[in-house]
This record gives C-alpha cells, structure tokens and sequence, in this order.
C-alpha cells in the first residue's frame, strides 16, 4: 500500500500548494478540466497498454499498492500520480506567468504577433 498512500499524499500535497501558497485560480479554469481531459485520454491508451494483465511491460509488485485497476487493468494510483505531476506542472507554469500573454514568463511575441526582435542596427 506504499504506492497508494504515496499518490494520496501526492495528490494532497499539489492541492495544498495551489490552494494556501500558489493561488493561480487554475481550478477554476474550464481550460484546466478539459486539458487535464484530454491528458487523461492518452495515460489511459498508453498507461492501459504498458499495464495490461495479458501482457504487462510495467509490473507492480502487489504489495505495495491498493489492486484496485481500472479500466484495462491500471492501478488507480497511476490516475493520482498522473494528476499530481500535471498539475503541478501547470501551477508552476501560470505561476511564472507564461499561463498568460504578456506575462512575466511570456514570449517576447505576446498577444500581438511581434517578436521584439530589431532588424535595423543600432548606432
């Protein structure tokens, strides 16, 4: 149950950090959920092919996590992991500004298309 317990703590870890420290708003972004959908579309093919019973590529010692899988065999806590490294992935990235144009992170194109850069040399 060590994996189990360790995606719990993860995922309640990332949540915390959003919700007390970092306060991007993120939850609320209808973006978000329909990124984080897509995302979870394709750890489900590809998380779905690597853990299939049938034929695993990836093993998981029984012990260490819930036995719980859903659907094609995937150990639920993938599902939790999976959330906690995407989400904070996206929190530190709307925290560096680059979530929105003209940010501090934000490419020197912007909103407007421009690059910033001069083609005429200075004199």
């Amino acid at each position: 149950m060590e994996y189990t317990w360790a995606s719990i703590v993860a995922v309640v870890a990332v949540v915390a950090v959003e919700l007390f420290w970092l306060k991007t708003g993120l939850f609320r972004k209808v973006t978000f959920w329909i990124s984080y959908a897509i995302i979870l579309f394709f750890q489900v093919l590809v998380d779905g092919w690597l853990t299939k019973l049938s034929a695993p590529i990836v093993t998981y010692n029984p012990d260490k996590h819930s036995g719980i899988r859903f659907p094609w065999d995937i150990p639920v806590e993938d599902y939790l992991f999976g959330f906690a490294l995407i989400v904070l992935t996206l929190l530190l990235w709307e925290r560096a500004g680059r979530g929105e144009p003209g940010g501090p992170g934000a490419t020197a194109a912007g909103a407007s298309g421009r690059t910033g850069i001069s083609l005429t040399r200075r004199r």
